[in-house]
């Protein structure tokens, strides 16, 4: 018997003990290409950087006041404006490094908005993005982009940095100073303002040409970033300041290729030209009306639960609520399989089911309804269920056989046609651009092995940013994947140190290493925040190039996401998740009052542990929370339709990792879990499915549906044993075969050049012969031909 004891309390305190560890707060977060303006522009600072902004002012203070002496910079006119930009912009073609340096340290603080004029965080961005454009109009960029060409290949400092035992901030200055001003003036230009006047929007345009265009080194500017990256991780430079690099690569792509609203843009408009109906609906639109759902407890949670209720005294129940308690047996929770198939009723299905005793310690007796007032009309789903043309034909193939018992081959009755002119009515049964990329091509391909398609021209191909960027980068892109990979591994907080990995700290660490316990905790912040923003420049790297990728051509987006998976990229980003991801989305590793422009404008108050500890007020992270999302969609892009790479998420086991990862009240978080775990429930068994029961609920909710997709049953054709092998050996041939047709104009290589082997046209071309050859072309003859034996009956053999 249990002791006196309310029976309702009872049942509250053991709905605490269930709902304690699964239970996390809505995050109020909305995805973007980008976080605010402000906050990209912190990210580009360690704290360690501090004491710059003001070496920053005294250097273009110095040469301020040599050449105006009463004025300060916001009273002077445009004119002088230009001038004293043109003169600090001839003061970088010198050949003294510390000169050099001094001058572009004095552009730094322009580009930084000349914060000592200023008093508030306002006027500092607003006379940066007055500074920055007049920076750019004078040609600044240009001769940056030739400088920090000239630092690359300083071989010097390479063999120094090589040499040193440990690295410090002071072995990048020059690097970091140029890429300071580039990342300004790229994340300032990009910003979009309807002041803005038509000059400046003209030279945004032209802007966001040039960096999308081979003008430097005949290369985008993008590449010669990418090979910084390879260099780095190749250990001949372990000073670049790689963080710096990376955002300033993340921010070139992000403005010449354009962020997923421009992608859209871009899809509508292919499909328009190819005369395709129009997409009915916008993905990233239906993910931000989606409501997030509450997690399912996790196995750890429900035996902490039973301890704690084997360890609770046992209390005796009041003889008056018992038959009330009855009505609803609180320990049939006990078993998780029982209480996920009971709540199938509730608007969420991943809501943990609320005791009739919650509300009251004495249950009132039940009021009896009308059946009609207990009927509830099911919610429609978010997505437009999706269906292609190979699905509806197996489909319909699939159902003759079985019902009827014949096939038809080719023949399509007229039945058959009116009903697939009927899907469409019901389900988004379109043409993929996709699809129609490939078609072309392998069309394209089969031509060539026809004498009669020889001489048809080459291929049409769009020079737009994207494809001046997969043909810059397309020589060494395995390199380049690997380098990033190889980064995000050492900036992923589940990494251990390890003596062969490389150094990413090289820009935060400082010369003199802390001697306080205040000191050392501000560096500990810093470096944690350093790894956040490089997984956060990372994920968007990749995130952008394989969605610009797949919409310029599937086999250029095949190319690379087959190299990802080849550089393991699936077992990085499931180690990545293995770790308490609610911890690491609501981390608060930064310290608000150091954050550029509010550390140059306000006095910094003193810092103390309490308030390093304390942190910021923000309910969660929001580069965090960010990355996890574009880590989640790089997943599901290299899976998607992939059994083979699906397989891996199995063989990994990734399901528990990623129910864990449902645990972020997180709408588009949980949407991009659920299709990765829908993949892979085919492959993971019954008893899985029937355990689970709460996160199936939640996938057929969030996620699209498609025709005959069973993946809840497990009794697919695609769960048979795949020769997973052959399947990406083909698609590999195919990346091969368009890279070499489209890519490969050199043709070095005889044995891949189109052969004619009809003799008609053969014998009927002109050939030009040269002149010393026609005017000795009788002894030629007689060499060649009438003085040397042949045997026609073995030629003939």
């Amino acid at each position: 018997m249990l002791p006196n004891k309310s029976r309702g309390e009872f049942v509250r305190n053991q709905r605490k003990d269930s709902e304690g560890l699964s239970e996390s707060p809505d995050l109020e977060f909305e995805y973007a290409d980008t976080d605010k303006w402000a906050a990209e522009l912190s990210e580009l600072y360690s704290y360690t950087e501090g004491p710059e902004f003001h070496l920053n002012m005294k250097c273009f203070t110095e040469d301020f006041r040599t050449h105006v002496k009463d004025k300060k910079w916001t009273e002077l006119s445009a004119p002088e404006h230009r001038a004293h930009a043109m003169r600090l912009l001839d003061g970088l073609d010198v050949t003294a490094r510390e000169k050099r340096l001094k001058v572009a340290r004095a552009i730094l603080y322009m580009a930084q908005g000349t914060f000592g004029d200023c008093e508030s965080e306002a006027e500092v961005q607003q006379w940066m993005r007055y500074n920055i454009f007049l920076l750019l109009e004078v040609g600044t960029f240009s001769a940056l982009v030739e400088l920090l060409n000239m630092e690359i290949d300083n071989s010097a400092a390479c063999t120094s940095a090589v040499r040193k035992p440990a690295i410090s901030l002071a072995d990048s200055t020059d690097l970091r100073v140029l890429l300071n001003i580039m990342y300004l003036m790229v994340e300032t230009v990009q910003q979009e303002d309807l002041s803005d006047s038509p000059e400046w929007r003209a030279a945004q345009d032209t802007f966001r040409t040039e960096l999308g265009s081979p003008l430097y080194n005949n290369e985008p500017i993008a590449v010669m970033l990418f090979g910084m990256v390879t260099k780095f991780c190749s250990g001949h430079a372990p000073h670049f300041p790689m963080k710096k690099v990376l955002l300033l690569l993340w921010k070139t792509i992000l403005f010449t290729l354009g962020g997923f609203e421009q992608l859209q843009h871009i899809k509508m408009r292919k499909r328009e030209e190819l005369g395709l109906p129009p997409l009915p609906e916008d993905s990233i639109r239906v993910v931000r009306s989606m409501r997030a759902a509450s997690p399912p407890a996790s196995a750890s949670d429900l035996i902490e639960q039973q301890q704690k209720r084997a360890r609770r005294e046992h209390k005796v129940l009041s003889q008056d609520n018992l038959d009330a308690f009855n009505e609803k047996d609180p320990y049939k929770a006990d078993d998780p399989r029982e209480d996920e198939d009971d709540s199938d009723d509730n608007d969420n299905p991943l809501e943990p089911e609320t005791f009739p005793l919650e509300r009251d310690e004495v249950m009132p007796p039940p009021i009896p309804h009308p059946p009609c007032e207990r009927v509830s009309f099911p919610k429609g789903l978010p997505w437009a269920p999706k269906v292609r043309e190979k699905d509806i034909e197996h489909f319909l193939e699939s159902s003759r056989s079985k019902f009827i018992g014949y096939t038809l081959g080719r023949g399509v009755p007229k039945d058959s046609i009116v009903c697939g002119e009927l899907t469409p009515g019901h389900m988004m049964c379109r043409v993929c651009l996709l699809c129609l990329q490939v078609i072309v091509c392998y069309a394209y391909c089969s031509s060539l092995c026809m004498c009669s398609f020889l001489c048809q021209g080459e291929e049409e191909v769009e020079l737009n940013s994207t494809e001046l960027l997969y043909q810059g980068i397309l020589p060494s892109l395995p390199q380049y994947m690997i380098a990033l990979l190889k980064i995000l591994l050492a900036a992923a907080p589940t990494s251990k140190a390890k003596t062969d990995s490389i150094n990413i700290l090289a820009d935060v660490l400082p010369e003199e290493m802390p001697t306080t316990v205040l000191q050392s905790m501000k560096l500990g912040v810093d470096v944690n925040r350093h790894k956040e923003i490089i997984v956060k420049a990372i994920s968007a790297i990749l995130l952008l190039l394989l969605k610009h990728f797949k919409l310029n051509h599937i086999y250029q987006f095949e190319y690379m996401a087959q190299h990802l998976v080849f550089a393991n990229c699936i077992p990085l980003i499931l180690k990545f998740f293995n770790q308490n991801i609610m911890s690491y989305i609501t981390a608060k590793n930064s310290i608000s009052v150091l954050d550029f422009p509010h550390c140059v404008v306000h006095e910094l108050p003193e810092l103390t542990a309490e308030s390093l500890e304390a942190g910021d007020n923000n309910q969660f992270c929001w580069r965090n929370l960010f990355s996890c999302i574009n880590l989640l969609r790089i997943l599901n892009k290299l899976t998607k339709w992939k059994h083979s790479r699906t397989m891996m998420l199995v063989v990994f086991k990734s399901a528990p990792i990623l129910k864990r990862a449902l645990k972020v009240k997180q709408a588009m978080m949980q949407l991009y879990v659920l299709k990765l775990l829908k993949v892979q429930t085919k492959y993971l068994g019954r008893q899985w499915r029937k355990s689970n029961m709460k996160t199936m609920s939640a996938i057929y909710q969030k996620v699209r549906h498609r025709l005959n997709d069973d993946w809840a049953y497990g009794n697919d054709l695609d769960a048979r044993p795949w020769d997973f092998q052959a399947e990406e050996c083909a698609l590999r041939a195919n990346i091969e075969r368009f890279n070499g047709r489209r890519y490969d104009k050199s043709q070095s290589n005889p044995d891949f050049v189109p052969v004619d082997n009809c003799l008609q046209s053969v014998l009927g071309q002109r050939v030009e012969l040269p002149e010393d050859f026609q005017m000795n072309y009788d002894l030629w003859l007689e060499r060649e031909v009438f003085s040397k034996p042949i045997s026609w009956e073995e030629l003939l053999q």
